[in-house]
């Protein structure tokens, strides 16, 4: 886990190697939800981006017994 600051402007800067990872890029937008006590930024994707990405779930697998 990478710790980061908080300016005085409240802003933080994401670690480059998970800006990498998540192949995020300079004006994207992102969801912030909280959590209790927790902070969490989604990268907004448009729905053509999401395109096919359910493909890779079996239906066998332990995820998504829960969910059907």
């Amino acid at each position: 886990m990478q710790q980061v600051t908080i300016s005085p402007k409240f802003q933080v800067v994401i670690p480059k190697k998970i800006r990498e990872s998540l192949k995020l890029l300079p004006g994207q937008k992102m969801q912030v939800v909280q959590y209790g006590e927790r902070i969490e930024l989604i990268p907004h994707k448009e729905a053509h981006e999401m395109r096919g990405f359910l493909k890779t779930i079996s239906a066998e697998s332990n995820a998504v017994e829960g969910i059907i």
